[in-house]
C-alpha cells in the first residue's frame, strides 16, 4: 500500500483515536476486485482477500473486529469477538478498552465514525438506507453512553447525492426522520435521488449529535478510487476502520 491507497478520517478527533479508509487500490486481487477487496463474501479469490486484510491490519496494527453485515441494526461490542472464528451478524460495533479496531465494509453504502470528545469510546457503523432507517445511527449513540454533544461523527465516502436513485418505499422509510424531505430530490416515475449524508446528519441531529464531518467523494463516480456496488455490480469492498490507541 502506498500513501494514496488509504485515507484517514478528515475530523477534529482526540489524538488517540486512530481511522483507516482504504480505496479500492493497493492489493492482490485481480479482475472486478482490482485490487484491494477485503470483502469474503463476494467470490473473490479467498487467498488474495486475505492478503488483502493482512496488508490493512498492517496499517492499522490492531486486532481487527469484522462483522457480518446484514443491513439491520444490531450492535456489537468488538473486544467480545476478538478470536471469534465467524464475525457476529452486527452492522455497528464499538469498542472502549482499546484492544480491538471497529470495522466495516462499504461500496456505496455510508460508512459512520464516531467517538467521544474525550477518546474514550469508539464506534463504526454500516450505513445502507435500509440500516439508517431503522436508526442504527441513533441506537449506536446510546450504546456510547456519551453525552450526544460530546460525540463526534465523520460520515465517509458513499454514493453521492447525484447517482444514488431509489425508488418511494425508500422515502418513505425515512418518514420518522424530521427534515427526511429534503434528502430525496424528485424524478420522474416515482423515482428519487437519494442524499445519503444528510440522511445521516437528520439521524444524528435526532439525538442531538451536531458534530459532523462530511466526506466530499463519490464512490460511483470516481471508478479509480472506489468500489461500487451500484455501477459494478460484481465489485470488491473497502474497509472503514478506527480505533482507541
Amino acid at each position: 500500500m502506498t500513501e494514496n491507497d488509504f485515507f484517514t478520517a478528515d475530523w477534529h478527533a482526540p489524538d488517540n483515536v486512530k481511522t483507516l479508509l482504504t480505496s479500492r487500490t493497493g492489493g492482490v486481487s485481480s479482475g472486478a476486485f482490482r485490487s484491494l477487496n477485503v470483502g469474503l463474501h463476494v467470490n473473490d479469490d479467498e487467498k488474495a482477500v486475505l492478503e488483502n486484510r493482512r496488508l490493512v491490519q498492517e496499517k492499522v496494527g490492531k486486532k481487527m473486529v469484522y462483522l457480518n453485515q446484514t443491513h439491520g441494526s444490531n450492535i456489537v461490542l468488538a473486544c467480545d469477538y476478538l478470536n471469534a472464528t465467524t464475525p457476529p451478524d452486527a452492522d455497528a460495533c464499538l469498542d472502549n478498552t482499546g484492544k480491538a479496531a471497529c470495522v466495516i465494509m462499504t461500496a456505496d453504502c455510508l460508512p459512520a465514525l464516531l467517538c467521544d470528545t474525550d477518546g474514550t469510546t469508539v464506534a463504526a457503523v454500516h450505513c445502507g438506507w435500509r440500516s439508517l432507517a431503522a436508526d442504527i445511527l441513533p441506537k449506536t449513540v446510546a450504546k456510547m453512553r456519551r453525552l450526544p454533544e460530546n460525540i463526534l461523527a465523520f460520515c465517509g465516502a458513499c454514493i453521492g447525492k447525484t447517482a444514488f436513485e431509489v425508488g418511494t418505499e425508500v422515502r418513505q422509510a425515512f418518514a420518522h426522520i424530521s427534515g427526511y424531505e429534503n434528502a430525496f430530490k424528485s424524478l420522474n416515475n416515482n423515482k428519487f435521488l437519494c442524499d445519503l449524508h444528510l440522511l445521516a446528519e437528520l439521524s444524528l441531529n435526532s439525538v442531538g449529535v451536531e458534530k459532523i464531518t462530511h466526506s466530499p467523494h463519490c464512490t460511483y463516480n470516481e471508478p479509480d478510487k472506489f468500489f461500487s456496488y451500484r455501477r459494478e455490480k460484481i465489485t470488491g469492498r473497502m474497509v472503514s476502520a478506527i480505533w482507541l490507541a
